[in-house]
């Protein structure tokens, strides 16, 4: 059982970390191998729509995207955690996901996904939001919480005093954990359930 975790905070001891401490925290009761990966401060471009990656699977830019691929490819679950920046998710990590999910041409159906924004005050909402249509596009399972994914701070360790959104990081640590076992367990029980029908892609460009 392994999770991958993504962080999008340019601050390594800043409140996304302290975020993510409390879900290591967690999975290190729990038994669950981890890892996490900084993508701020990485020198990380956007896609440029070349398909170079649908010949050779691999993204044409050789930078932290291909390293971190295998890893995602052997996850069971990945975590997002990123600060908001203009009401959206830090843009490295943006760039990163876009380049991770287009170019590892894996299967990421029931790899299960959680995802978690961190502000001083607005947006985090909207941010969740963009993180999570990762997994929806993807056939990936999202794990849910007892509230959005939220967590507030301005200063380093000012979400400490968020007693709410840190509860809800090991509520969704903890279901992260349980759903995974599930789907390992179910895979093998209902073996008949995971083939699809051929997929079908509708154009509206006549």
């Amino acid at each position: 059982m392994k999770v991958l975790i993504i962080s999008g905070s340019a601050r390594i001891k800043g409140n996304c970390s302290i975020l993510i401490n409390e879900i290591t925290g967690v999975f290190d009761k729990l038994g669950c191998e981890y890892e996490v990966v900084n993508v701020a401060n990485k020198d990380i471009r956007g896609c440029i729509a070349c398909g170079y990656c649908y010949e050779h699977n691999k993204c044409i830019f050789n930078d932290l995207v291909n390293e971190i691929a295998p890893k995602f490819k052997e996850a069971d679950g990945l975590i997002l955690v990123s600060p908001v920046y203009y009401g959206s998710p830090n843009g490295q990590l943006i760039s990163f996901l876009d380049r991770l999910f287009y170019s590892s041409h894996l299967d990421k159906r029931f790899k299960v996904g959680a995802a978690f924004a961190v502000a001083r005050r607005g947006g985090t909402v909207a941010s969740f939001d963009v993180l999570n249509k990762y997994f929806t596009i993807s056939g990936m399972p999202v794990v849910s919480g007892d509230y959005w994914n939220n967590g507030f701070g301005r200063l380093e360790g000012e979400i400490n005093e968020d007693k709410e959104g840190l509860r809800n990081a090991r509520i969704v640590a903890k279901r992260m954990v349980f759903l995974i076992k599930s789907i390992q367990d179910g895979k093998e029980k209902y073996k008949e359930l995971l083939s699809d029908e051929p997929r079908v892609f509708t154009h509206f460009v006549k």
